[in-house]
């Protein structure tokens, strides 16, 4: 018997290690808007250089295609270059032995397909079709485009009024963004080419929490334009569309259905999450520039939008997703109210202060969102003695943050996956008794990349439980807005070319409505550019300003550190009420964060952005 060895890593592998890890950091850091032909050829020059060289298609077919797509972006190609680089493609997807041919050649198939204007505009023009409109990855990638790298800097030396100026410029619920956003801007920042990206909404929260929103003062109104808009719903859109209208000079009402503003920022997001006191902030903040309200109007019953219509000079239509949508399974009997329950109905109740009674029960949650992970903790606040979610999925599918499945099992919760909900029993006197599963097992990718749930051979399950919430989303409730004209179309309201106008003149609508459930960024986006368009459509072109000076960017060394998190209360304090659980920076902690971003705004294609102070 020979001698036998462990194998161990000489220097060339862990070279190779950490020479894998950069090119994954500065994938995860490539900003949006890159040239696709570009980034193509650059994937599939990685994907060559892997090729063992034992098959043709994949040693030749994947060099031949580089050489094609290099003619395309140095303007060496021709029409029927494309029809040459999709016949090869699909010549190496269908002949090449191992994942990395036809892996590459599918990748490829994708680009000419989904780009294809791209390609052409290189044969045509000799330049790419796509435009670098932000090259700040963060600024590119918030959906309100608010000034990421000019408030940190303003954090960083501790000008907190000013920052919160600076992102009321683009955003008017700095405390909301800084309590609850899901961050995009996180997702591509630069930061992550050194160590890990900058803690931006915490650096924001900083900012809300030193200057609180109702203390700084918004912008002046500009002169009256005689003109009124008028707003159908007092949520985060709707009072963003409002603000901004304010400010340009016009006389804004908004309609509202319930006795307080803040839409599903009040009513959808539990107070440990987003205390209602900091919310007020914002809203005060907002209604500072003269806005009229008209609280527990429902428009449909005690107003039309025909007289809305006929009344003012444009009407915004942002009524967001209040309603449930049918979960699809039904009870064996009849129910007893409060035991088979809507997620948007139970956290509806716990905003308007009347929580329904869970103190010693067994609930099951069906879901596995964001809106579902607040049901399952608010459930736990609400004394359930038992808390389980149930999703038809795995853990890593879930569309939920992942900071909120952690913090619901920290808190108690248990996570039943892989398991779709069949039906419920109930028994003689109403009263669930059990919900039923059927055990799932994963099949094909989804379009999402997520892989499709297939029933299993295994026999149903039972999940005894007293309550049952369905958390698998929200819908629009239309109807009157359909009698009255506007085009619905899959359950949500139809715009035209993405400018948020209907077919009707002077009637816009955006925001949850128009995209169906989404984030509260989205929303505050969408409320921006409704601003923005009806003020256009009324005649106008405000701009609107901010005169905040933004700091220079500090040439310090950028030696990598490590990010700043957010901690929370412990799991066994917080469970037991609606505190806000999650602590903000110290002043130290706030400098140490700041000092690690990479002033992109200042640096590279960053110089060439937009001034601060241009209409968006």
């Amino acid at each position: 018997m020979s001698r036998l060895r462990i194998s161990t890593p000489d220097e060339a592998q862990l070279t190779m290690e950490h020479l894998y890890l950069d090119l994954e950091r500065h994938i995860a850091a490539s900003a949006p808007g890159l040239c696709p032909v570009d980034l193509q050829i650059s994937f599939l020059r990685l994907c060559h250089a892997q090729s063992c060289g034992k098959c043709v298609p994949c040693r030749v077919g994947l060099g031949q295609l580089q050489r094609l797509m290099t003619d395309v972006l140095e303007n060496r190609a021709t029409l029927e270059t494309l029809d040459l680089i999709e016949q090869t493609a699909k010549n190496i997807e269908a002949s090449a032995d191992c994942a990395i041919g036809y892996d590459a050649a599918r990748m490829v198939l994708n680009g000419l397909k989904g780009c294809r204007e791209d390609y052409l505009s290189h044969i045509r023009r000799g330049r790419c079709a796509a435009g670098i409109t932000q090259p700040v990855p963060c600024v590119a990638l918030c959906p309100a485009g608010v000034d990421v790298p000019g408030y940190i800097a303003l954090v960083g030396e501790g000008r907190y009024a000013d920052a919160v100026r600076l992102i009321r410029k683009d955003n008017p619920f700095p405390t909301a963004c800084a309590m609850v956003c899901e961050h995009p801007c996180e997702a591509r920042c630069r930061r992550n080419m050194i160590d890990s990206a900058v803690n931006i909404r915490g650096i924001k929260r900083v900012a809300v929490d030193h200057a609180h929103a109702d203390t700084v003062l918004v912008p002046s109104n500009e002169p009256s334009t005689g003109k009124r808009v008028a707003i159908v719903g007092g949520g985060p859109s709707g009072l963003s569309a409002a603000y901004y209208l304010a400010l340009m000079g016009h006389q804004v009402d908004v309609y509202e259905e319930k006795p307080h503003l803040g839409g599903m920022l009040r009513y959808g997001i539990p107070a440990y999450r987003f205390p209602r006191e900091r919310l007020q902030e914002d809203i005060d903040a907002i209604l500072s520039t003269g806005i009229q309200v008209h609280m527990n109007v429902n428009v449909g019953k005690d107003v039309t939008i025909r007289e809305l219509h006929e009344q003012f000079d444009a009407v915004y239509v942002a009524i967001g997703a209040q309603t449930n949508k049918k979960v699809g399974i039904e009870p064996d009997g009849k129910v007893k109210e409060g035991n088979v329950i809507s997620a948007v109905e139970m956290l509806r109740d716990v905003g308007m202060d009347r929580p329904i009674d869970l103190k010693g029960k067994r609930v099951v949650i069906v879901g596995g969102g964001n809106v579902a992970m607040d049901c399952t903790r608010t459930a736990i606040r609400l004394g359930a003695s038992q808390v389980m979610v149930a999703y038809r999925r795995r853990r890593n599918d879930m569309t939920a943050m992942p900071d909120e499945v952690e913090g619901a099992i920290a808190e108690g919760a248990e996570l039943i996956t892989l398991n779709a909900p069949l039906k419920i029993e109930t028994d003689e006197e109403g009263n669930v008794a059990a919900l039923w599963v059927q055990p799932q097992i994963c099949g094909a990718m989804d379009a999402q990349g997520r892989p499709r749930p297939v029933n299993s051979e295994e026999e149903p399950e039972r999940i005894p439980c007293d309550v049952v919430i369905t958390a698998i989303g929200q819908g629009i409730e239309t109807t009157h807005f359909e009698e009255f004209g506007l085009e619905v179309k899959r359950g949500v309201l139809q715009t035209v070319d993405g400018s948020l106008e209907g077919d009707i003149p002077g009637v816009f609508a955006g925001g949850d409505c128009v995209t169906g459930p989404a984030t509260v960024i989205r929303a505050i986006a969408a409320g921006k550019v409704a601003a923005a368009n009806i003020d256009e459509y009324l005649g106008f072109h405000h701009n609107i300003s901010c005169d905040v000076e933004i700091p220079s960017a500090n040439l310090t060394d950028k030696k990598p550190c490590g990010r700043v998190n957010l901690r929370e209360i412990g799991s066994g304090e917080r469970r037991e009420n609606f505190e806000h659980i999650e602590r903000g920076m110290t002043d130290e902690e706030a400098a140490q964060e700041c000092s690690r971003c990479l002033r992109c705004d200042h640096f590279g294609y960053g110089i060439l952005k937009g001034g601060r102070n241009s209409r968006w």
